[in-house]
């Protein structure tokens, strides 16, 4: 019998930057997130059953499904080198999952939609290609519904919760800093910082409910949106805190991208 498995929200970098020659200024870019997402199976512990991920890069109208056997690639980044369009990531996909979390999905309130044609967009493969390369595990992606609202986002995790106790590791996958016109210059650094150490203290909070409103708030935390100008890129956060139920979260990745903060956080 599996035990419960763990939450998680996980940055993904920027487009193929794994898979690519770093700057040459900055040879080391990106080795500290690629370890952490190359460590993430040993930090779960055990082998999921499925993996359950939402991604900063999917949006619809209603919380939709991607329910394809074998779902191709999305190359949804531009201007990177060729090679990095030729990626593969063959995971099954899980569509026998979708029945199961449609029912939980209703429960709550919610109504889905099921999708079988879309790919898995580079806040799934990417990331994944580094945490489960044999690309053995089947993979269920789950959209952010379009309106951005945080406390929905919350509650869609809440519901999805019983699927950690059936062997489903639920990933959010997003950047805690996404502002693309400061990330590698020196303005906002401070204020990542800032913007940073809130949200470390908001996901980390002991107490489940008050980690709730407070990230529900998010916007109202200091330079919130200096660092997130439009938040769908940590709204993935919601959904693995709402899973986590009354776990508390620990921030399991720390570092610094061109000057600016990020985070990365385990819930159980």
């Amino acid at each position: 019998m599996s035990q419960r498995l763990p939450t998680l929200f996980i940055p993904h970098g920027g487009g193929p930057c794994f898979f690519m020659d770093p700057p040459a200024h900055a040879p080391h870019l990106w080795d500290k997130m690629a370890a952490y997402l190359r460590g993430l199976a040993d930090a779960v512990g055990q082998r999921p059953k499925a993996l359950l991920i939402i991604s900063g890069h999917w949006e619809t109208e209603r919380p939709t499904l991607n329910v394809g056997a074998r779902p191709g690639m999305l190359f949804d980044y531009y201007g990177f080198p060729e090679h990095t369009y030729r990626l593969s990531y063959p995971a099954p996909g899980a569509p026998e999952l979708a029945p199961q979390v449609q029912s939980l999905l209703a429960e709550a309130g919610f109504a889905s939609d099921l999708d079988a044609s879309r790919g898995y967009d580079h806040g799934v493969f990417i990331p994944m290609m580094l945490s489960y390369p044999d690309a053995d595990i089947p993979v269920l992606q789950l959209s952010l519904q379009q309106d951005l609202d945080p406390a929905q986002h919350l509650a869609i995790g809440q519901a999805l919760a019983p699927l950690r106790d059936e062997g489903v590791l639920i990933i959010g996958s997003g950047m805690s800093f996404h502002n693309l016109r400061t990330f590698f210059g020196p303005a906002g650094d401070a204020e990542s910082e800032a913007f940073d150490a809130w949200l470390a203290e908001a996901a980390t909070n002991a107490d489940p409910q008050v980690r709730a409103a407070k990230l529900a708030a998010w916007d109202q935390a200091p330079y919130a949106r200096a660092a997130h100008p439009r938040e769908e890129h940590l709204l993935p956060l919601m959904v693995a805190a709402g899973a986590a139920g009354t776990d508390r979260g620990q921030r399991t990745y720390s570092d610094h991208l061109g000057g600016k903060a990020l985070s990365g956080f385990q819930f159980g």
